[in-house]
Protein backbone atom coordinates (compact mmCIF):
# COMPACT_ATOMS: atom_id res chain seq x y z
CA UNK A 1 0.00 0.00 0.00
CA UNK A 2 1.57 2.88 -1.00
CA UNK A 3 0.82 5.26 2.10
CA UNK A 4 2.98 7.97 3.68
CA UNK A 5 3.06 6.41 7.25
CA UNK A 6 2.93 2.76 8.50
CA UNK A 7 1.42 3.90 11.57
CA UNK A 8 -0.49 6.93 13.01
CA UNK A 9 -0.62 7.02 16.87
CA UNK A 10 -3.56 8.56 18.49
CA UNK A 11 -2.91 8.86 22.16
CA UNK A 12 -1.73 10.79 24.91
CA UNK A 13 1.74 12.99 25.47
CA UNK A 14 3.55 13.89 28.34
CA UNK A 15 7.23 13.90 30.12
CA UNK A 16 7.84 11.84 32.70
CA UNK A 17 10.05 13.07 36.22
CA UNK A 18 11.51 10.19 36.89
CA UNK A 19 13.22 10.19 41.00
CA UNK A 20 14.95 7.43 41.95
CA UNK A 21 16.36 7.12 45.16
CA UNK A 22 14.65 7.24 48.59
CA UNK A 23 11.16 8.11 47.02
CA UNK A 24 8.66 7.68 49.75
CA UNK A 25 7.23 10.77 50.80
CA UNK A 26 7.49 12.14 54.26
CA UNK A 27 4.76 14.29 56.08
CA UNK A 28 5.84 17.75 58.17
CA UNK A 29 7.78 19.71 55.74
CA UNK A 30 10.52 16.65 55.44
CA UNK A 31 13.22 17.42 53.10
CA UNK A 32 14.73 14.11 51.57
CA UNK A 33 17.46 13.98 48.89
CA UNK A 34 17.59 11.42 46.43
CA UNK A 35 19.58 10.03 44.17
CA UNK A 36 18.72 10.76 40.68
CA UNK A 37 16.08 12.84 38.93
CA UNK A 38 16.04 13.32 35.15
CA UNK A 39 13.18 14.57 32.69
CA UNK A 40 12.16 12.20 29.56
CA UNK A 41 9.50 11.50 27.34
CA UNK A 42 6.65 9.73 28.78
CA UNK A 43 3.38 8.62 28.18
CA UNK A 44 2.14 5.26 26.38
CA UNK A 45 1.43 6.25 23.32
CA UNK A 46 4.90 8.60 23.01
CA UNK A 47 7.15 5.28 24.00
CA UNK A 48 5.41 3.37 21.62
CA UNK A 49 6.03 5.67 18.63
CA UNK A 50 9.31 6.18 19.72
CA UNK A 51 10.11 2.58 19.39
CA UNK A 52 8.29 1.55 15.77
CA UNK A 53 10.01 4.81 14.71
CA UNK A 54 13.11 3.25 16.18
CA UNK A 55 12.63 -0.18 14.10
CA UNK A 56 12.76 1.64 10.99
CA UNK A 57 8.29 2.26 10.53
CA UNK A 58 7.45 5.47 9.86
CA UNK A 59 4.93 7.15 12.22
CA UNK A 60 2.77 10.23 12.21
CA UNK A 61 1.09 11.08 15.83
CA UNK A 62 -1.80 13.09 16.97
CA UNK A 63 -2.22 13.96 20.30
CA UNK A 64 -2.69 16.90 22.35
CA UNK A 65 -0.39 19.20 24.67
CA UNK A 66 -0.83 22.73 26.11
CA UNK A 67 1.07 26.04 24.56
CA UNK A 68 4.15 25.89 27.35
CA UNK A 69 7.61 24.23 27.71
CA UNK A 70 6.53 21.00 28.59
CA UNK A 71 4.25 20.59 24.94
CA UNK A 72 7.26 22.29 23.05
CA UNK A 73 10.10 19.96 24.73
CA UNK A 74 7.63 16.93 23.98
CA UNK A 75 6.89 17.77 19.90
CA UNK A 76 10.48 18.14 19.70
CA UNK A 77 11.59 15.07 20.67
CA UNK A 78 9.33 13.33 18.79
CA UNK A 79 10.53 15.15 15.84
CA UNK A 80 14.18 14.19 16.60
CA UNK A 81 13.17 10.55 16.26
CA UNK A 82 11.95 11.21 12.92
CA UNK A 83 8.03 11.06 13.81
CA UNK A 84 5.95 13.09 11.76
CA UNK A 85 3.99 15.38 13.82
CA UNK A 86 2.00 17.81 11.50
CA UNK A 87 -1.29 16.48 13.37
CA UNK A 88 -0.01 17.96 16.58
CA UNK A 89 -2.67 19.82 19.17
CA UNK A 90 -1.15 22.73 20.90
CA UNK A 91 -4.30 23.93 22.99
CA UNK A 92 -3.70 27.07 24.82
CA UNK A 93 -6.32 26.90 27.13
CA UNK A 94 -5.14 23.79 28.70
CA UNK A 95 -1.77 22.69 30.30
CA UNK A 96 0.35 19.78 29.12
CA UNK A 97 -0.12 17.00 31.49
CA UNK A 98 2.96 15.11 33.29
CA UNK A 99 3.81 11.82 35.33
CA UNK A 100 5.96 11.71 38.38
CA UNK A 101 7.57 8.52 38.21
CA UNK A 102 8.80 6.92 42.10
CA UNK A 103 11.33 4.72 41.37
CA UNK A 104 12.14 2.07 44.09
CA UNK A 105 13.99 -1.04 43.02
CA UNK A 106 12.25 -2.46 40.38
CA UNK A 107 9.04 -1.22 41.53
CA UNK A 108 7.42 1.72 41.19
CA UNK A 109 4.66 4.65 41.69
CA UNK A 110 2.85 6.68 38.67
CA UNK A 111 1.55 9.86 40.14
CA UNK A 112 -0.20 12.00 37.08
CA UNK A 113 -1.66 15.32 36.14
CA UNK A 114 -4.27 14.46 33.38
CA UNK A 115 -4.16 18.64 31.93
CA UNK A 116 -4.30 17.91 27.74
CA UNK A 117 -3.93 14.23 28.30
CA UNK A 118 -7.74 13.92 28.29
CA UNK A 119 -8.91 16.42 26.59
CA UNK A 120 -8.77 15.56 23.07
CA UNK A 121 -11.55 15.09 21.05
CA UNK A 122 -12.48 13.53 17.81
CA UNK A 123 -12.97 16.33 15.98
CA UNK A 124 -9.14 17.64 16.40
CA UNK A 125 -8.13 14.13 14.55
CA UNK A 126 -8.06 15.26 10.79
CA UNK A 127 -9.86 12.74 8.95
CA UNK A 128 -6.89 13.06 6.25
CA UNK A 129 -4.82 11.28 8.34
CA UNK A 130 -6.69 7.87 7.99
CA UNK A 131 -5.44 7.86 4.12
CA UNK A 132 -2.08 8.99 4.70
CA UNK A 133 -0.85 5.59 7.11
CA UNK A 134 -1.83 1.84 6.72
CA UNK A 135 -2.18 0.96 10.78
CA UNK A 136 -3.60 2.69 13.71
CA UNK A 137 -2.63 2.50 16.97
CA UNK A 138 -4.61 3.34 20.21
CA UNK A 139 -2.73 3.80 23.47
CA UNK A 140 -3.93 4.48 26.74
CA UNK A 141 -7.71 4.45 26.43
CA UNK A 142 -8.61 4.82 29.78
CA UNK A 143 -6.72 8.26 30.15
CA UNK A 144 -8.75 10.00 26.96
CA UNK A 145 -11.64 10.25 28.41
CA UNK A 146 -12.88 13.09 25.55
CA UNK A 147 -12.47 10.68 23.33
CA UNK A 148 -13.63 7.48 24.57
CA UNK A 149 -17.29 7.83 23.53
CA UNK A 150 -15.89 8.49 19.83
CA UNK A 151 -13.27 5.89 19.46
CA UNK A 152 -15.50 3.38 18.03
CA UNK A 153 -16.47 5.54 15.42
CA UNK A 154 -13.00 6.87 15.25
CA UNK A 155 -12.76 2.99 14.43
CA UNK A 156 -15.11 2.78 12.14
CA UNK A 157 -13.37 5.57 9.59
CA UNK A 158 -10.15 4.20 10.28
CA UNK A 159 -11.55 0.94 9.10
CA UNK A 160 -13.35 2.58 5.85
CA UNK A 161 -10.07 3.87 5.11
CA UNK A 162 -8.43 0.51 5.33
CA UNK A 163 -6.51 0.19 8.19
CA UNK A 164 -6.07 -2.66 10.38
CA UNK A 165 -5.79 -1.23 14.34
CA UNK A 166 -4.21 -1.85 17.80
CA UNK A 167 -5.08 -1.05 20.94
CA UNK A 168 -2.87 -0.87 23.97
CA UNK A 169 -5.84 0.93 26.97
CA UNK A 170 -3.00 0.16 29.64
CA UNK A 171 -4.16 0.64 33.54
CA UNK A 172 -7.78 1.78 34.14
CA UNK A 173 -7.64 4.80 36.93
CA UNK A 174 -11.47 5.04 37.60
CA UNK A 175 -11.35 1.02 37.46
CA UNK A 176 -14.80 0.97 35.06
CA UNK A 177 -12.60 -1.57 32.80
CA UNK A 178 -15.41 -3.29 30.86
CA UNK A 179 -17.61 -0.15 29.97
CA UNK A 180 -18.06 0.47 25.97
CA UNK A 181 -15.08 -2.17 25.38
CA UNK A 182 -17.68 -4.42 23.56
CA UNK A 183 -17.82 -2.00 20.92
CA UNK A 184 -14.34 -1.07 21.10
CA UNK A 185 -13.01 -4.88 20.87
CA UNK A 186 -14.69 -5.64 18.08
CA UNK A 187 -13.14 -3.35 16.23
CA UNK A 188 -9.84 -4.14 17.02
CA UNK A 189 -7.26 -6.27 15.03
CA UNK A 190 -4.57 -6.55 17.48
CA UNK A 191 -5.09 -5.95 21.45
CA UNK A 192 -2.08 -5.89 23.69
CA UNK A 193 -3.17 -5.97 27.25
CA UNK A 194 -0.77 -6.47 30.17
CA UNK A 195 -1.78 -9.46 32.45
CA UNK A 196 -3.54 -7.57 35.00
CA UNK A 197 -5.68 -5.96 31.95
CA UNK A 198 -6.46 -9.05 30.42
CA UNK A 199 -8.24 -10.09 33.88
CA UNK A 200 -9.74 -6.79 34.39
CA UNK A 201 -11.14 -6.35 30.70
CA UNK A 202 -12.29 -9.97 30.76
CA UNK A 203 -13.17 -10.04 33.96
CA UNK A 204 -12.15 -12.84 34.71
CA UNK A 205 -9.68 -13.98 37.54
CA UNK A 206 -7.40 -16.00 36.14
CA UNK A 207 -5.08 -15.11 33.15
CA UNK A 208 -5.68 -18.54 30.70
CA UNK A 209 -9.57 -17.57 31.17
CA UNK A 210 -9.00 -14.27 30.39
CA UNK A 211 -7.03 -15.29 27.39
CA UNK A 212 -9.63 -17.48 26.04
CA UNK A 213 -12.78 -14.93 26.63
CA UNK A 214 -10.45 -12.17 25.04
CA UNK A 215 -9.76 -14.56 22.05
CA UNK A 216 -13.36 -14.97 21.16
CA UNK A 217 -13.74 -11.05 21.18
CA UNK A 218 -10.66 -9.84 19.32
CA UNK A 219 -8.91 -11.43 16.16
CA UNK A 220 -5.39 -11.23 17.81
CA UNK A 221 -4.93 -10.76 21.54
CA UNK A 222 -0.93 -10.28 22.57
CA UNK A 223 -0.56 -10.46 26.18
CA UNK A 224 2.40 -9.19 28.08
CA UNK A 225 3.45 -11.26 30.66
CA UNK A 226 6.76 -9.60 32.53
CA UNK A 227 8.90 -12.18 33.52
CA UNK A 228 6.71 -14.90 32.78
CA UNK A 229 7.01 -13.64 28.50
CA UNK A 230 4.08 -12.98 26.30
CA UNK A 231 1.37 -15.10 24.98
CA UNK A 232 -0.72 -14.35 21.46
CA UNK A 233 -4.12 -15.79 20.83
CA UNK A 234 -5.50 -15.99 17.50
CA UNK A 235 -8.76 -18.16 17.66
CA UNK A 236 -7.87 -21.54 19.06
CA UNK A 237 -4.14 -20.76 18.46
CA UNK A 238 -2.03 -20.14 21.28
CA UNK A 239 1.74 -19.16 20.95
CA UNK A 240 4.28 -18.42 24.11
CA UNK A 241 7.57 -17.18 24.14
CA UNK A 242 9.82 -16.53 27.05
CA UNK A 243 11.24 -13.56 28.48
CA UNK A 244 14.78 -12.56 27.51
CA UNK A 245 16.81 -12.04 30.27
CA UNK A 246 18.28 -7.91 30.74
CA UNK A 247 20.39 -6.04 33.08
CA UNK A 248 17.31 -4.06 34.09
CA UNK A 249 18.05 -0.18 35.13
CA UNK A 250 14.28 0.65 34.40
CA UNK A 251 11.09 -0.85 33.32
CA UNK A 252 9.35 2.09 32.49
CA UNK A 253 7.79 1.67 29.00
CA UNK A 254 9.15 -1.93 28.42
CA UNK A 255 5.47 -2.71 27.26
CA UNK A 256 5.35 -0.23 24.83
CA UNK A 257 8.36 -1.38 23.35
CA UNK A 258 7.16 -4.67 23.21
CA UNK A 259 4.23 -3.74 21.15
CA UNK A 260 6.47 -1.39 18.51
CA UNK A 261 8.59 -4.74 18.20
CA UNK A 262 5.09 -7.15 18.11
CA UNK A 263 3.76 -4.99 15.31
CA UNK A 264 6.55 -4.70 13.69
CA UNK A 265 6.95 -8.25 12.92
CA UNK A 266 2.90 -8.71 12.42
CA UNK A 267 2.62 -5.37 9.54
CA UNK A 268 5.36 -7.20 8.12
CA UNK A 269 3.63 -10.71 7.61
CA UNK A 270 5.44 -12.62 10.25
CA UNK A 271 4.37 -15.47 11.99
CA UNK A 272 3.10 -15.19 15.49
CA UNK A 273 5.92 -16.59 17.15
CA UNK A 274 8.32 -14.34 15.28
CA UNK A 275 6.12 -11.47 16.17
CA UNK A 276 6.09 -12.53 20.02
CA UNK A 277 10.00 -12.93 19.80
CA UNK A 278 10.65 -9.50 18.39
CA UNK A 279 8.49 -8.07 21.04
CA UNK A 280 10.00 -9.76 23.78
CA UNK A 281 12.91 -8.36 22.69
CA UNK A 282 12.23 -5.24 22.22
CA UNK A 283 10.42 -5.00 25.63
CA UNK A 284 13.93 -6.31 27.12
CA UNK A 285 16.29 -4.25 25.60
CA UNK A 286 14.48 -1.28 26.06
CA UNK A 287 15.19 -1.72 29.96
CA UNK A 288 18.67 -0.91 29.95
CA UNK A 289 18.41 2.72 30.68
CA UNK A 290 16.50 5.01 32.53
CA UNK A 291 13.02 6.25 30.78
CA UNK A 292 11.35 4.33 28.25
CA UNK A 293 12.91 5.38 25.16
CA UNK A 294 16.78 5.66 25.49
CA UNK A 295 17.68 2.41 24.85
CA UNK A 296 15.12 1.34 22.36
CA UNK A 297 16.27 -1.21 20.22
CA UNK A 298 16.75 -0.85 16.16
CA UNK A 299 15.37 -3.83 14.35
CA UNK A 300 19.18 -5.02 14.33
CA UNK A 301 19.86 -4.77 17.63
CA UNK A 302 16.66 -6.97 18.88
CA UNK A 303 17.79 -9.63 16.19
CA UNK A 304 20.60 -9.49 17.64
CA UNK A 305 19.11 -10.86 20.77
CA UNK A 306 17.01 -13.35 19.47
CA UNK A 307 19.43 -14.84 16.91
CA UNK A 308 22.21 -15.27 20.38
CA UNK A 309 22.75 -19.40 20.71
Amino acid sequence: MDKPFDVLVVGELNPDLVLTGDVAPAAGQVEKIIDDASLVLGSSSGIFACGAARLGLKVTFAGKTGADGFGEFLWGELRQRGIDTHAAVVDPTVRTGISVILKHGHDRTILTYLGAISELRLDEIDPALFSQARHLHIGAYFLLTRLMPDVPRLLKMAKAAGMSISLDTNYDPAEKWTTGMDQVLELVDVFLPNETEACKISGEPQLEDALDNLSRRVKLVAAKLGEQGAEARQGRKAVRVPVYPARVVDTVGAGDSFDAGFLYGWLAGWDLERCLRLGSACGSLSTRAAGGTAAQPTLDEAMGLINQK
